[in-house]
This record gives structure tokens, C-alpha cells and sequence, in this order.
């Protein structure tokens, strides 16, 4: 071909304008943009509650009816004829059992029993005390028999348990009473679970690899917030003793060998649930003087500065910052509770812009518990009253936009703790409630006016929720009993587990009969690596998935 030949200069000027894919030196053609997993469709589900009904849970009865008088620990008194008690038998002679109560009248309950393996002296711990007691009958092995006095109230309360038989590994059924002041109170059906691990699990799987555990040495570990190479663990009066709770300073520079670096506790004021870090600041949510500041200027010292708001005592349980905003949740003033709106421009000096409370003042336990502030709106868990949206572009003048509730007639189902994102162009929160039968739910709050149920995650009605964190397409939850749990939400509706350390054991140090013990608190610093408080091994340090 001639090179002056109109073919020839057709070819030449389409290599000028399309350079990109006739010259040698253009930049590679751009990827195509990343395919969605999830094209932001589902179907929206029935939320059943957190608690579902299964129907009595073994073949006995406590014989007595309500308002009788007699002695409730009489074991003569429960009709174990229908039962297969030869079963019971095949139980160690100790173990600690969460026991899901079911009262003959439909109503929820649940309890704790702990037998050491030592031989001593059980303990149990129930509604609505929450406090461990020693029992005053046990026998675990071939019986499933138990008894606790405890005082409510200016009376004296029985709970007796008696099992009926094995139905699977580590479950026992039966039947319960409760007296009150030697008169029947209820009765009703239980299922116990053993809290090992369950399933047929290992102790970890997906890849999940322990680099390090530091006993942190205070009372009960709850919470943890990592800056600036430090980890800040917060813990809470012994519920038991009443030794005081506090904050442990951990250096995390070498998360396979971390050092405790200062312990700081308060006169009187040592109860710390929560903590979070700006800049120099430390914040810690005290039962008594609200938010507690510290300067953390060295990040291994923190000093005290002030408490927040100042006004008298005031129980914060949990806080949540964005930008220069710090929300500060309190459980009270009954019935409902406040959230509390902080300036923190100037880290160490918050300034209190405002605080309010939810509509709702009916539901059976109503109060703020936990927040996530998320593209102006804030979503508080608030127990009961369920899961309450805000729009708070305006401190000054939030707007309460919707929200979303799931208690049962029978139950008690709560929401404590949540994490939103988006996807698909979606808002989406992932929701966990506590208590018996709590569980993860993936919500559709894009409008909150007609909020939507589009996915769940539940592990065993005996277990329960505390904490999550949501990084890109993982959720990192502390799973309390059934320790840190890892899924993947890359497509919401449908979460998918892809790891889990089983952080729970019953021969750990100190550990207890108390539905909320276990993996507690949980934090995903962005340092590739994942911190878990454990309420009785402290703090745990994870590779991030």
C-alpha cells in the first residue's frame, strides 16, 4: 500500500484519535467498576421476636397450683412419671448451663446455674435480681436438681429446677417453680444448654488466629478503644463483691506482646462501661459522673481532666463519636432514659449542646442503651421501645424519624447494639438485641418511616449479642457465650458466617453463671487487627480477617 494512499492516512489519523488503542505508549484501558454482590433486592421477612414460643419443653408439671402454700423445695412436689430421668445420669458433675425458662402461663424467663468443678458450692443466677446465688440444693449428675433462696423486695423468693432428661448434647429439660414467701408463685418448663462450645465446634476456624491474651487484672472487663498504639480497657464493679471496676492501659505497638503500661481507678466513681478516644482525649462512660475525660497526650498516662456534664451524677452507659460530636447514652431517668449531644471541637473540653428522649414511654423497658451516628441520623437501640432513628443534622433540634420494635406479648426482646453502612445504595443497620433468644438483625432503614426486616443470624436461644463492628463487607460481632463471630455481609440479606474463636471456656479464671458473660466488647482499628474483651480472660488480640 502507497503511504500517501487515502487508506493509509485513514489508518494514521484513527491512531491519533484513538491512541489509547494503537500506540505502544498510552495507559492500560481503566478495569471496569467492581460488580456488586448485591443488587440492593430482597424480600422482607416477619420479624418473629427475639424469643419464639416452642411450647412446653418437657412431659412434667410442678404439681401445686399458684397461691399455694408449701415447701418449694420439696422434690416430691414436681410429676417426673413421663420423663426418661435414667438420661440424667450421662451428665458430668459439673458445668455451667444457661436455662431458657418457658412459664406455664407463655411467658418468658431465664437463669443461670454454675456447679465448679472443684465440688463447692453451686451458685445460680435469675430475674430479676441478676445477682449470683449459692444454691441450697444441688445435684447435676443423674438428677438435674437445684434450689436458690434469694430477697426481692421485702420477700423471700425459691427458684427449684428438676430435670426430666438429656435431649441432645450438653441439653437438659424439665420442669421449674417459683415460690415467694412459701407460696407457689409459677411454674413451667425449662431447656438448660451447657456453655461449651457448640455445634461440634473447634476453638476457632476461618482463619481466626489468637496473637496474644492479657489479663488486664480488673474486676470485670467490658469494653475496649484502641489509639494511638494503646488499647483502653474499661471495667465495671463487681456485681458480687462491689470491688471496683476501673481502667487498664494496655501498649499494643506489638499486638503478640502486649504491656500493661497504668491502672486508673476513681473514689467512688469506678463503675466504666465504655470508652472512646479523639485525639488527646479519652472519654469514659462512669454509672456515676456521666462522661470522664482524660488527656492522653502521653498515650500510655492519661490524666484526669473533668467530668461531663457536671451537674450532679448521671449513669452514661455507652458513647458513640463522630466528627465533633460526642453522643453519650444514659439509661436514666426512667422511664425512657436520654441521649446526650456533646461539641468536642476542643477535644478536652466537651461542650453539652443538648439532650433528649424517644416517644415512647409503654413498652416494658424502654430506656437509651447504645447509639451509631451514620450521614446525619442517629440510631439508638433503646431496649423495648426497639430501634429509634433520628435526624440530627441540627443538635439543637433532633428529629425523631421512626423506628422499629419487636416485643412480643411474652417476651422481653430488646435492642442493645447496631452498626449501619451502606450497600447497594442502601442504608443498612445490622442490629443485635440482648438476652435470651437475641440475634442479629439486617435491617432496610434507608427510609425509617417504613423500616424493613431483611435478613437474620441467630446462634443458640441460650446466647446472646453484646457488641459489632462493621468494616466494609465483615461484621465483627461479640457474641458473648458463643465468643467473636465474623460474617460476611457483602450481600445483607443473606449474612454468611466465614470465621469464629470460640472465646469461651469453663475453666477460665473467675468466670461465672451470668447470661452476659463471655466475649463482651470488640473493636477493628483499621491496624490489621481485631481487640475482644473477654469478661474474665481480658484482653484478646486477633488478626484481622
Amino acid at each position: 500500500m502507497a503511504l500517501e494512499s487515502p487508506a493509509l492516512r485513514a489508518v494514521i489519523l484513527g491512531c491519533a484519535l484513538l491512541s489509547s488503542s494503537c500506540s505502544d505508549t498510552s495507559e492500560p484501558p481503566r478495569p471496569p467498576p467492581p460488580v456488586e454482590p448485591w443488587d440492593g433486592t430482597y424480600t422482607p421477612l416477619v420479624d418473629p421476636t427475639d424469643w419464639v414460643d416452642r411450647g412446653e419443653y418437657a412431659p412434667c408439671a410442678f404439681t401445686p397450683p399458684p397461691g399455694t402454700v408449701v415447701d418449694c423445695d420439696d422434690p416430691s412436689l414436681f410429676d417426673l412419671s413421663k420423663c426418661d430421668t435414667a438420661s440424667l445420669a450421662t451428665l458430668e458433675p459439673h458445668g455451667i448451663y444457661q436455662v431458657d425458662m418457658r412459664h406455664a402461663s407463655g411467658l418468658a424467663d431465664f437463669a443461670g446455674i454454675r456447679v465448679p468443678a472443684d465440688g463447692g458450692t453451686a451458685t445460680m443466677n435469675s430475674l430479676p435480681t441478676m445477682r449470683s446465688a449459692p444454691v441450697t440444693r444441688q445435684q447435676l449428675q443423674g438428677g438435674f436438681r437445684f434450689s436458690a433462696q434469694y430477697p426481692f423486695r421485702n420477700t423471700v423468693r425459691n427458684l427449684v429446677f428438676a430435670g426430666c432428661g438429656v435431649t441432645g448434647p450438653g441439653l437438659v429439660t424439665g420442669c421449674f417453680a417459683r415460690c415467694t414467701d412459701g407460696k407457689v408463685a409459677t411454674s413451667g418448663t425449662f431447656e438448660a444448654a451447657r456453655m461449651t462450645w457448640a455445634r461440634g465446634e473447634s476453638e476457632s476456624s476461618g482463619g481466626l488466629r489468637l496473637l496474644s491474651e492479657t489479663h488486664v487484672q480488673t474486676v470485670r472487663p467490658v469494653d475496649v478503644y484502641v489509639h494511638r498504639g494503646h488499647a483502653y480497657v474499661v471495667s465495671i464493679d463487681d456485681p458480687l463483691t462491689q470491688a471496683p471496676g476501673g481502667l487498664a492501659v494496655v501498649d499494643v505497638r506489638d499486638p503478640s506482646h502486649p504491656v500493661i503500661t497504668k491502672r486508673i481507678t476513681l473514689p467512688g466513681d469506678s463503675y466504666w462501661n465504655a470508652a472512646w478516644a479523639k485525639d488527646d482525649a479519652l472519654y469514659v462512660a462512669s454509672k456515676s459522673s456521666g462522661v470522664i475525660v482524660f488527656d492522653i497526650t502521653d498515650p500510655a498516662a492519661p490524666t484526669f481532666v473533668r467530668s461531663v456534664p457536671g451537674r450532679g451524677p448521671i449513669d452514661v452507659h455507652t458513647m458513640f463519636v463522630e466528627g465533633s460530636r460526642l453522643y453519650a447514652v444514659s439509661p436514666g431517668p426512667a422511664p425512657t432514659g436520654e441521649t446526650l449531644v456533646f461539641d468536642i471541637s476542643a477535644p478536652l473540653e466537651p461542650v453539652l449542646l443538648n439532650r433528649f428522649t424517644a416517644a415512647d414511654t409503654t413498652s416494658m423497658f424502654p430506656s437509651a442503651h447504645d447509639s451509631f451516628a451514620y450521614q446525619d441520623r442517629l440510631y439508638v437501640n433503646h431496649f423495648s421501645a426497639g430501634y429509634v432513628v433520628y435526624d440530627v443534622k441540627d443538635p439543637l433540634s433532633p428529629q425523631e424519624l421512626g423506628h422499629y420494635t419487636f416485643e412480643s406479648d411474652n417476651s422481653y426482646a430488646t435492642s442493645h447494639a447496631s452498626a449501619v453502612g451502606t450497600f447497594a445504595g442502601k442504608t443498612v443497620a445490622f442490629e443485635g438485641g440482648e438476652y435470651q433468644g437475641a440475634h442479629l438483625r439486617v435491617l432496610d432503614v434507608t427510609d425509617p418511616t417504613n423500616i424493613q426486616l431483611m435478613g437474620r443470624y441467630k446462634l443458640r436461644p441460650q446466647t446472646s449479642i453484646h457488641n459489632m463492628i462493621l468494616r466494609g463487607k465483615r461484621l465483627y460481632i461479640a457474641y458473648y457465650q458463643e465468643g467473636l463471630r465474623v460474617l460476611d455481609v457483602s450481600v445483607p440479606p443473606q449474612p454468611r458466617e466465614v470465621a469464629y474463636f470460640n472465646t469461651f471456656r469453663e475453666s477460665d479464671l473467675h468466670r461465672g453463671d451470668d447470661l452476659l458473660e463471655g466475649a463482651i466488647g470488640i473493636r477493628v482499628p483499621g491496624d490489621g487487627h481485631v481487640y475482644v474483651v473477654d469478661t474474665s480472660r481480658g484482653l484478646l488480640v486477633f488478626n484481622e480477617l
